[in-house]
């Protein structure tokens, strides 16, 4: 059974300067109480302490093509830390 290999979740972003990025999906989520999406997403860069660099976007699918926006709302920020929190408690 063993050798299993994890598929990698590939994304394609637009940066705002307009060029295509391939990131790789670490998670993607909702909070159902506000209907907000999230995805968790790495371009597979570490800092000064080679820790990988992760990024979290809100999910606005208003526009019929779904958009990555920044989160700004500070509720919701600690409320992706748990998850972030939960995601590194799971390694």
């Amino acid at each position: 059974m063993g050798n299993q290999e994890v598929e990698k979740k590939i994304m394609s972003i637009v940066a705002e300067d307009g060029s295509i990025e391939e990131v790789e999906v670490i998670l993607a989520f909702e909070f159902k109480d506000t209907n907000k999406e999230y995805v968790i997403y790495t371009k597979n860069e570490k800092d000064e302490n080679d820790n990988i660099t992760v990024y979290v976007s809100h999910v606005d699918r208003s526009s019929g093509e779904p958009r990555l926006l920044g989160v700004e709302d500070e509720d919701e920020w600690n409320r992706i830390k748990d998850v972030l929190r939960e995601l590194s408690k799971a390694e």
